[in-house]
């Protein structure tokens, strides 16, 4: 009996430690910046018998050695951030295009104008912290379906993204094709506000030679990549769109702007579309350090999607329709970095791109945002005080 007891009081402290792990990796915390609390163990109060108290103290020295090794670097490569806080100001440019294709060679790309926000930023560590508005909307009525927020968090080992948007109905027509009796150079820029979109979902992926090659340092400027070094990348990911498109004004719109009868494909005579997207990815980057304190980074991922969707044409509710495929998706993640620990200045692309394709009906949407930023850091750490210290004396 006591065998059997210790054997559960095993398997329940590896669950917990596991389950503690990947907790903590999925946050993508940057815990080698973080303080180690020596007091931890002191604080913990552990009921039970010795055996238990062994099991536990075991455990946790076992986590907390799995998670300082999401941020071990090789120092030879990669020079770890000195100070523990920075500010910094940012523009940001986003960028969203839609494409619509139906079987039957209608076609139309939607976008919006590019947007340029302006906020500054506050960092401690690795949270960072930060507000940017449009500048155009400064004094005018805000969109109020419009909404963005976009999270990325890079530790040495691990990278997440989070994202969630509502794209608001301010599009224009870019391109288009609606058969070759209509003049679609009149629609170029139009405006058309018969459409919106909703996009939620993360990526989480894992850097391989995470000892070596620092996508802080070209991402977050928490690192200084000293030697050029690249590394494979392998990731999961799910989003969930939702699109919503007014035929009925599309229709109009084109009549009215190119003065002919327009009849709009079947396929493209939706009220409202949702997409599921599962995806496995691989990709690669590489840092180039081209001089001192200099930094490019080029990054592409390609992912396998499953993709489920569902939604209805036109009116009629018993057209529902339902299909069930896979499709290749992308991301790109350019950056080009000026650190030189104390000051920093750069800009950043990250591009996804997200495809689906039917028989009767596809999509693909591009959407991302162009950084540009200027920053500084301060509060040197302790550690690297009483280092600079040794050096003099």
């Amino acid at each position: 009996m006591a065998e059997e007891v210790l054997v559960t009081r095993r398997r329940r402290t590896a669950v917990g430690k596991w389950l503690a792990v990947l907790l903590l990796a999925l946050l993508g915390v940057s815990v080698g910046n973080a303080r180690p609390d020596n007091d931890l163990d002191r604080r913990l109060t552990i009921t039970g018998d010795s055996t238990s108290k062994s099991l536990a103290g075991e455990a946790l020295g076992q986590i907390k050695k799995t998670v300082r090794g999401f941020s071990a670097i090789d120092t030879n490569y990669i020079e770890p951030q000195h100070y523990n806080y920075a500010l910094m100001l940012q523009t940001t440019y986003n960028y969203d295009i839609y494409w619509l294709k139906s079987s039957y060679g209608q076609q139309v790309m939607l976008s919006p104008d590019a947007a340029m926000r302006v906020g500054p930023y506050f960092g401690w560590r690795w949270l960072f912290l930060g507000y940017t508005f449009e500048l155009k909307n400064i004094g005018v009525k805000d969109n109020k379906l419009k909404k963005e927020f976009a999270l990325s968090l890079y530790s040495s080992q691990i990278g997440v993204d989070l994202f969630y948007r509502r794209t608001g109905n301010d599009y224009k027509i870019r391109k288009s094709d609606f058969g070759g009796n209509v003049d679609v150079s009149k629609l170029k820029n139009v405006d058309f506000d018969g459409l919106n979109v909703g996009i939620t979902g993360f990526n989480l992926y894992y850097i391989f030679n995470h000892n070596r090659f620092s996508y802080p340092a070209a991402f977050s400027q928490s690192t200084i990549q000293k030697i050029s070094c690249g590394s494979w990348l392998a990731g999961i990911g799910y989003t969930r769109q939702s699109l919503d498109l007014d035929h009925e004004k599309l229709k109009e719109v084109v009549e009215r702007n190119c003065d002919v009868d327009v009849k709009i494909d079947s396929s493209l005579m939706f009220n409202s579309v949702k997409y599921y997207d599962l995806n496995i990815s691989a990709g690669y980057a590489y840092n180039w350090v081209f001089a001192k304190n200099w930094l490019f980074c080029s990054s592409l991922s390609a992912a396998l999607a499953y993709k489920r969707s569902q939604g209805n044409v036109g009116r009629d509710e018993s057209n529902d329709f339902t299909f069930k495929n896979f499709n290749l998706d992308g991301i790109m993640r350019l950056g080009l970095v000026y650190n030189n620990m104390r000051w920093y200045a750069g800009s950043s692309i990250i591009l996804h791109s997200y495809n689906y394709h039917k028989s009767r009906f596809s999509t693909n949407n591009i959407f991302g945002s162009l950084n540009v930023y200027v920053g500084m850091n301060f509060g040197l750490k302790k550690g690297y005080k009483k280092h600079k210290k040794e050096k003099k004396e």
